[in-house]
Formats: C-alpha cells, structure tokens, sequence
C-alpha cells in the first residue's frame, strides 16, 4: 500500500497548522516512515487506514526487540500517535488505533544545575584582554540573566534589545516571540562590547547586522562555539560538574523557582509551551523544602 499521499498530507499539517520547524517535521516523518517499513518488513501490506492496535503493539515489541532505550521508543510512540490525531483530523480514519498504545515509562533527567557563586566564577574567568573577552563575558551574562537556549542566544538580534525598560525579544522555538526581563548588569555588559568592539570589527556580514554576537570575520556565531567558550571557562573555574549552555538556563530558572518566582511566570521566561516541561526545573534542595514547610505549614509555624 501506498503511504506517501497520507505522510504528505501529514508534513503539510505539521508546517501550517503546527508550525514546526523543518527538524520537527523530518522526526515526525522518520517515526511513521520506520511503521511502514515494519509493516512492508513483516509481509503486512495495509494503508494507516487499515492499521489495528494490534499491529502498533507488534511494531512497539520491536523496537524493544532490536534494543532500543526508551526515550527512543516514547518519541518514536509519539510521533505515530501525532499521525494518528492527523488522519482522525482529517476525517480520514473513523477510530485511532493508538489511543490505548502505551509508551515504556521514561525517568526524567535532571540537568545539572550550578550555584550563584559557580556560575559567578566562571564569568570571572573570562580574559576581558583577549579581543573577544567582552564578547563572552556578555554572552554568559546574558545566558544567565535570561535563560536563553544557546540558539536564541546566537541569533540575538539589535532591534530586539530594549535596554529602556529593560526586556529582549526572544525568537524561541517554532519561530515563537517572547519579552524576557534583561538584568543591568548583563545590558551593561552588552552594551560595552557592542560600542567598544562589535561596532569596530572592520567588516560584518550584511546577514548578520542586525545579530548581536558575532566573531573575529563579522559573522554570528555557531551553537558549537558556545559550547566550546563555555566548556573552557568552566575547566579554568576548576568546576567539575557537566556544563553547557543550558547548564546556565537550568541554573537561571532553578534559582528563581528557589528565590520564591511563580513556576507560571518562570515558564513564560523560559518560553515553555507546558507548565509541566517546567516542573523539571523545581528539583528545590531538601533543606529548602524543610524551610518551606517549617515556614509556611499551619502546624509547623515557629512560635
């Protein structure tokens, strides 16, 4: 059987009644691909249309089968139960087929977290002598500031700062705009290395006027050099623990939840669609939650 017409058909959807970005798209193309190739594998010659649970339950087996983890198989479940909302959509199927399809449970991984005065010691080591020492020392103040994905980090643009009342744009996934609050300190330092270095580089790319961070030939940065300014800095503080961009973005959000923001207004910052992809961020110290209900609880109240 066919299933071009119908995966077309759900590329189309995921673009313009989605809106994802063209890597979505791809992964959400590749798991209902890998169903179709199980089928054509297994001498089951059926449309989506004529899929049944128990097909989905002998695909899901295989996975298991061929030694899969289970976030693969959750995201791959995910992507086939995506097509199936599609077609029931589309009035092109009458009943899913996936609605009882149950994906192995996946744990949830905490990322590393730093402290203030760790994340305050690698700035420090930034060397501010080095021409493009302002450049990365702004860059992590600004990552901290605001807990910026390393992709919205790069692609940063001039006329989205608003150093007047102290906000920045955000473009974040799906090409979605968001406002987040922008700390003095990191305007401060963005605004030293715009007028003491980026605006003297001999020559910028006219693609990339109007980015914020570029390098030495006038060109925004690549995601890869984040790391890598970042993973050096990191090395010199003598910190041991795992570090990466989204070190720092975990960090911003798991000291405000702690400092006592609302989980709600924390999201918007981080531009989550979910609160609940928000709640990873709330992994408080136990001795924070001790405080909290010794504080806060009725029959806990210090007299």
């Amino acid at each position: 059987m066919n299933w071009t017409p119908h995966i077309n058909g759900f590329k189309a959807y995921l673009l313009l009644e989605r809106s994802l970005s063209e890597n979505s798209i791809e992964a959400y193309t590749r798991d209902v691909e890998k169903l179709e190739r199980y089928l054509i594998q297994t001498n089951h010659d059926i449309s989506p249309t004529e899929i049944q649970h128990k097909h989905l339950e002998e695909f899901v087996f295989s996975l298991h089968e061929v030694g899969l983890g289970a976030t693969s198989q959750a995201r791959i479940i995910s992507g086939i139960k995506t097509f199936y909302k599609y077609l029931l959509l589309e009035d092109i199927i009458n009943n899913d087929p996936t609605e009882l399809l149950e994906a192995p449970k996946t744990a949830r991984k905490i990322p590393e977290v730093l402290s203030y005065d760790e994340i305050t010691e690698i700035i420090n080591t930034i060397d501010l002598s080095h021409p493009q020492g302002h450049r990365n020392r702004a860059m992590l103040e600004t990552l901290y500031a605001c807990g910026l994905r390393v992709s919205e980090l790069v692609n940063l643009k001039l006329s989205n700062l608003f150093p007047d009342i102290g906000f920045i744009k955000v473009l974040g996934k799906n090409n979605k705009e968001r406002l987040v609050p922008i700390g003095e300190e990191a305007l401060q330092q963005i605004d030293f290395y715009v007028k003491n270095y980026r605006n003297q580089l001999k020559k910028i790319h006219q693609e990339d006027e109007n980015v914020v961070f570029l390098n030495r030939r006038g060109k925004r940065l690549s995601r890869v050099m984040i790391f890598m300014i970042i993973k050096e800095a990191a090395k010199l503080a003598g910190i041991s623990k795992t570090v990466s961009p989204h070190t720092f973005r975990h960090s911003f959000a798991t000291h405000l939840v702690e400092g006592g923001a609302d989980l709600k207004a924390v999201q918007d910052m981080l531009g989550h669609e979910s609160i609940t992809t928000t709640e990873i961020y709330t992994h408080l110290d136990t001795e924070y939650l001790k405080e909290t209900i010794i504080m806060f609880h009725p029959r806990n109240k210090r007299k």
